[in-house]
């Protein structure tokens, strides 16, 4: 692993690779990134695809992500391997159409389940996509596994992305409050110092908005929010909604389909079952933007705009929710220079770096681990 270590003095070419909880497809950043004094630079964005997954491997991860069958331990042996093998095509493929010779790939894996903080014998959580699978496929050293040491050291194991914020915002003015749209709504908050670190999960997004889209309208997503945006939202529902526990708990706090997952979106729909669906996802939509105003007023200290990254980005009556529902400008985080859909893997390739440099990542702030520990397990080339 020296003549890896050693490519970050002349810019490394690292991979992130990432499918969230969305299950929509697999997100690959190819970046540059050398080594600064004490941690890495800023990575250069080379090139940025979403690889669609092969029908059946789609189908299979949407089978363990919304419980629909059982699944045994065959079952996901056989997914985590041709998870791994799925990303390490895709970061090849990725890195042969930019023309460049991988390093690394920083490879976060399928979140397939999350803890929902009330584990009485402690917090777990589990990614598919091995890391040695991914290295055989791909032609290269492997940074994999990421959340297991957060967790193992007292933390959430989320949200991570808070933990490469610094690097990734590092021009951007502090105090900054970045959301992150995905599955999962998260926010993240860089303080003056990187001391003042805060991040958390606010509550579902696209968990909620996309199992109902498919529910009420057979449909993958609600493209555009283009059915919500015909619906008027019941003001009496999102109050409502707002009781669940979840949303009370002070950070630090993560969440994941366990909690607002399936069951979640159908006690949602049996709760507005006299609605129509269009009446029914407009209330998802205030619910998701209430949740987020709510904790930026509660755990958050004043700040003049939120910056949104993900996948709901490209939902602008979710964005148009947002800018009424929070305490301070909404922009997208490319007006500072960072591509929404990208931020995530850009994160993961942040952190693969440092761990393959032996560079501590986690943050009692972000996600209450203990400080000190680097993040991932290296799978050689």
């Amino acid at each position: 692993m020296e003549a890896l270590r050693a490519s970050f003095e002349r810019g490394a070419i690292v991979a992130g690779v990432l499918s969230g909880t969305s299950a929509d497809g697999i997100d690959v950043a190819i970046t540059r990134i050398r080594r600064a004094a004490r941690d890495v630079a800023a990575p250069q964005t080379l090139a940025f695809s979403v690889e669609p997954f092969p029908e059946e491997l789609r189908r299979r991860v949407r089978t363990v992500l919304d419980a629909s069958s059982a699944t045994g331990p065959r079952e996901v042996a056989l997914l985590s391997r041709d998870l791994g093998r799925a990303f390490g095509r895709a970061a090849r493929r990725a890195a042969e159409r930019a023309g460049v010779a991988l390093d690394l790939v920083a490879s976060h894996g399928q979140t397939v389940w999350h803890h929902d903080g009330v584990e009485p014998e402690g917090k777990a959580t589990l990614q598919l996509g091995d890391g040695d699978f991914v290295a055989e496929e791909a032609g290269c050293a492997v940074a994999s596994d990421f959340r297991q040491r957060d967790v193992a050291a007292g933390g959430e194991g989320a949200p991570l992305s808070a933990l490469a914020d610094g690097a990734l915002f590092a021009h951007v003015e502090r105090p900054a409050a970045i959301l992150n749209l995905g599955g999962m709504a998260n926010l993240t908050l860089l303080g003056a110092s990187d001391a003042e670190l805060v991040a958390f999960d606010t509550g579902p997004a696209g968990s909620l908005l996309d199992g109902l889209a498919r529910r009420l309208l057979g449909e993958a997503f609600d493209r555009d929010g283009a059915r919500a945006g015909k619906g008027s939202p019941r003001a009496d529902l999102v109050p409502r909604w707002l009781e669940h526990p979840f949303f009370r708990r002070a950070p630090p706090k993560s969440t994941g389909r366990d909690t607002f997952g399936e069951a979640y979106v159908s006690s949602i729909v049996a709760s507005a079952r006299d609605l129509r669906p269009e009446d029914v996802l407009a209330s998802a939509v205030e619910l998701v933007a209430a949740s987020v105003g709510d904790a930026m007023e509660r755990f958050l200290p004043p700040v003049g705009r939120l910056l949104v990254a993900g996948g709901g980005v490209r939902n602008p009556v979710l964005l148009e929710a947002l800018a009424r529902r929070v305490p301070c400008a909404v922009a997208s985080s490319a007006a500072v220079g960072v591509d929404p859909k990208a931020r995530e893997a850009l994160v993961f390739a942040v952190l693969g770096a440092r761990c393959a440099l032996g560079i501590p990542s986690t943050h009692p702030g972000a996600t209450g681990a203990r400080a000190g520990r680097v993040l991932g397990k290296l799978s050689a080339p």
